[in-house]
């Protein structure tokens, strides 16, 4: 014999249970879901390939972060330690003296020091770095191309679709894996010093 409002309580409690296995069940589903996004993403990060880098000035204006994740990195085993440094002295200065005048960085990004006749060390102060490309444009035509961008990951927010990689002309953008995250010029591999290690990523 059934008891009047038993039913009740039972489908009510049953109603409940359901819920939260439902719940349960969907919150595991959407924690997958992160998950897997997560790991797609997580394990590749983007760079820059210098070898297709046209140094465009693109990587200044299309990041989502301003100044831009790309910045400027110094190869010092490829550095001839020039006095006169094609990515750091306008092509047609006449003197060769640190004034703002002289240097073809935008926002004096690039340290100028003397080391010893006739050598000069050049370093990248990364947080006044735009990422415009013109030194490594300088050092490229009329150096050894030691001056060459990257994407700083201690900095980038490894967007899911990068807005730079998206209007590169020259494609130079992709995915590459977290554990090997920089590329440098063929040249370099073998010796890739780059600047001071209070510049590298803190991941």
């Amino acid at each position: 014999m059934k008891v009047p409002g038993n039913n009740h309580k039972i489908n009510r409690r049953k109603f409940l249970s359901n819920s939260v296995r439902a719940s349960v069940v969907l919150g595991l589903g959407g924690l997958a879901a992160v998950s897997l996004k997560t790991n797609a993403s997580g394990n590749t990060v983007w760079q820059l390939d210098p070898e297709k880098c046209i140094q465009c000035g693109r990587c200044a204006t299309e990041c989502v972060l301003t100044p831009s994740a790309v910045k400027c990195v110094h190869v010092y085993a490829m550095c001839g330690y020039c006095d006169l440094c094609g990515g750091y002295f306008k092509p047609e200065t006449k003197t060769l003296n640190t004034g703002a005048e002289n240097q073809l960085c935008p926002t004096s990004a690039i340290k100028r020091k003397f080391v010893e006749d006739p050598f000069f060390e050049y370093t990248i102060d990364e947080p006044l770095c735009i990422g415009c490309g013109k030194c490594v444009k300088g050092c490229s035509s009329f150096g050894n191309g030691s001056l060459q961008l990257q994407v700083r990951h201690n900095i980038c927010v490894n967007c899911n679709h990068c807005s730079i990689a998206r209007n590169c002309p020259a494609d130079a953008f992709s995915r590459v894996p977290l554990d090997e995250p920089y590329l440098l010029h063929q040249i370099a591999e073998d010796n890739s010093k780059t600047q001071s290690p209070s510049q590298e990523d803190n991941r």
